[in-house]
């Protein structure tokens, strides 16, 4: 059954175009080629091939922007690995697949959803977490990087030392500044949400969606979560002049989860010239 689309993909504004680049003008007043922002695409639930996936992927590299993509290693065989790897001459770099929880199943019984939660034992939780990295180290290889992104963008505090244990050397959540964090676990979290809003009326959603757009681009790091299988044509319409845009701002960087990496350590991000033109 096809997921329901937000409401702003069901009417778009008709000053839309105006809006998005004053958003942008706006949001990097203050960045320059020696500081630039930086900016990642996150895309969840991954393991499947599907018109969408295959749409998105191509999209990204068509226009040469690197995409982190949150696979659910239970969902994930490798007949289906074959299908949505885009071969390997097809700028493999580009592409950052990470852990994306186990099952992508809720354990709590009151308050919001989460796999890795309060009512979970250590050893349930770190067994999840190994069953899932195993699974991904054995069907893509190399191609997995240990980042790790819980479903429904929240995790325990527990959860972070088991990663941090277990040698993760990132994790991606949603924004929340009462969230629990560990210094040597840094923290990309997705700051902006395009496809699973909440709003009633498209014309409410806009209003947000650009208000977190300003905020997440002037912050330095603008993380936008993607759901492949929640996107109609309108979706990935706006979505192409969002990623054109993004590319040809000369003070913006597009960059996925294994340069933030290197960036946090203090080591210049190599493809950044590349990514931006």
């Amino acid at each position: 059954m096809p997921l329901e689309v937000c409401s702003i993909w069901r009417k778009l504004p008709t000053d839309l175009s105006s809006r998005t680049q004053r958003c942008f003008d706006d949001a990097c007043a203050n960045f320059s080629a020696n500081h630039p922002g930086y900016v990642f695409f996150r895309d969840d639930d991954v393991a499947a091939p599907g018109k969408q996936f295959a749409q998105l992927m191509q999209l990204f590299s068509q226009l040469q922007v690197p995409l982190n993509l949150a696979i659910v290693p239970a969902w994930l065989t490798r007949v289906r690995w074959q299908s949505i790897m885009p071969p390997r001459q097809s700028a493999a770099d580009l592409w950052c697949w990470h852990q994306h929880g186990w099952r992508h199943k809720n354990h709590e019984i009151r308050g919001k959803k989460q796999e890795f939660g309060p009512r979970r034992s250590d050893t349930a939780i770190e067994h999840d977490i190994s069953q899932g990295r195993r699974r991904l180290e054995n069907l893509i290889g190399d191609s997995f990087f240990p980042v790790f992104t819980p479903p429904w963008n929240r995790c325990d505090e527990r959860t972070l030392r088991l990663l941090e244990k277990r040698g993760y050397v990132a994790v991606s959540r949603s924004q929340n500044p009462n969230r629990s964090m560990l210094k040597g676990l840094p923290d990309f979290c997705v700051n902006v949400d395009m496809h699973t809003r909440k709003e009633k009326t498209s014309a409410a959603g806009w209003i947000n969606f650009f208000e977190e757009l300003k905020k997440a681009i002037s912050s330095g790091l603008c993380g936008i979560m993607i759901h492949h299988n929640r996107m109609n044509a309108t979706a990935f319409d706006f979505l192409e002049t969002l990623l054109k845009m993004f590319g040809a701002h000369k003070n913006l960087r597009l960059v996925h989860f294994r340069d933030l990496v290197q960036i946090k350590k203090g080591v210049r991000c190599q493809v950044s010239g590349v990514r931006n033109r």
